[in-house]
């Protein structure tokens, strides 16, 4: 595997970050950027004319990572030739929320399924429930097929997010690589590091990702109670004080993000379905532990690649964990990088909704508030 990387900001235009010094093709490109900055189509086109035969798969952010930097306004690009794993990739249309579960069924049944090891997926972050996506791909795609990716962003405005495979970046997008052999190792690794407080309670009225009481009382009044003067910034402050919810006594909780409040409906409105039965949570930031949590994340990701560090990452990480770091930001980056080590290549976003297994091995869901690494590794021809 062979990586190239070059970031675009408006002071410097291009500049190339790792050169690759021998011959060079790219096969797959993945770019993410500022919203305002890739509604440019120029940035589209110059990305293109640079790697004309590769396929390239571009979405907004809120925030780009690259190395152990984060960046707002700024496009990173990196430039992938794979040595013998083979690709194909499809997108598909979304118009509505209620077309999440069908159109995760139908991108995923467009794989063959032979030698198929894995699915990246980059969505649009906003008209699409993250839980069915992933729940129609999970019951399409083969038990032994793994599934990460992310929900794409748009800084923490939530006005729209573009996606594009091979095409300007739009929105109602849907994006899906597979990749094909068995020279491809890909790890993955997802974690929270939130503290959950007050007591658990019952959801006893929702309708999918819309969450209306709480042992029988209304979920907006009681959330409003807990944060008390912060109520008075909802909905952008509910960022900071997620959900945690647990389906099953045994399962490992889920933490969601609430996108909206209806006043009139007395209704919350989450990145993920809130399923009624369900047990939820409220959550807090502890800054130690939200960075524990992306080492801990890293150390999953990190366990099939053995020894040696992998080739290149991805690190999808949420729009709540950057706002509550702050200035601290980077130090959730670096701790990834302090595990998986300098040799390999890392790129990423913050997102609206992060999609992953919690660990090897496992079934994907989707995640909010979480930091989530994928990695990959080729066996070269000397090996």
């Amino acid at each position: 595997m062979k990586i190239e990387q070059i970031k675009w900001d408006g002071l410097s235009g291009w500049t190339l970050l790792k050169e690759q010094k021998t011959e060079f093709k790219a096969d797959l490109v993945l770019a993410f950027g500022n919203r305002f900055t890739i509604e440019d189509h120029s940035r589209f086109d110059e990305i293109k004319a640079k790697y004309p035969k590769a396929n390239i798969l571009i979405c907004s952010t809120a925030g780009e990572i690259c190395g152990s930097e984060v960046f707002d306004d700024s496009i990173i690009v990196t430039a992938i030739s794979f040595e013998r794993t083979k690709l194909k990739m499809f997108s598909a249309d979304i118009t509505s929320v209620n077309m999440s579960y069908e159109t995760g069924k139908s991108i995923a049944g467009r794989f063959p399924t032979k030698s198929l090891s894995h699915v990246f997926v980059i969505s649009d972050g906003q008209i699409v429930n993250g839980s069915e996506l992933v729940r129609g791909m999970n019951e399409t795609l083969p038990d032994n097929v793994s599934l990460t990716g992310g929900l794409a962003g748009d800084g923490a405005r939530f006005q729209q997010t573009l996606v594009g495979l091979n095409e300007y970046p739009a929105k109602g997008k849907i994006a899906a690589i597979g990749f094909y052999g068995k020279d491809i190792t890909i790890g993955y690794g997802s974690i929270g590091g939130w503290d959950s407080f007050g007591p658990e309670r019952l959801i006893t009225k929702s309708e999918n990702n819309i969450l209306f009481e709480l042992d029988g009382q209304s979920a907006l009044s009681l959330y409003k109670n807990y944060l008390g003067e912060l109520a008075s910034g909802l909905p952008g402050n509910a960022l900071l004080f997620p959900l945690s919810i647990k389906i099953q006594e045994d399962d490992e909780p889920v933490v969601r993000t609430i996108l909206s409040i209806d006043e009139e409906n007395q209704s919350m409105t989450f990145a993920g379905d809130i399923p009624k039965g369900a047990y939820a949570r409220l959550m807090k930031a502890n800054f130690d532990r939200l960075i524990d949590g992306a080492s801990q994340a890293a150390q999953r990701s990190a366990q099939v690649s053995g020894n040696s560090s992998p080739d290149f990452a991805i690190l999808i990480s949420c729009i709540g964990r950057k706002l509550v770091l702050g200035q601290r930001v980077e130090e959730e980056v670096e701790s990834v990088c302090e595990i998986l080590g300098k040799d390999t290549v890392y790129s990423g976003f913050y997102s609206y909704g992060e999609i992953s297994p919690f660990s090897e091995p496992g079934k994907c869901v989707l995640h909010n508030q979480t930091m989530t690494i994928t990695t990959f590794s080729e066996r070269t021809l000397s090996e």
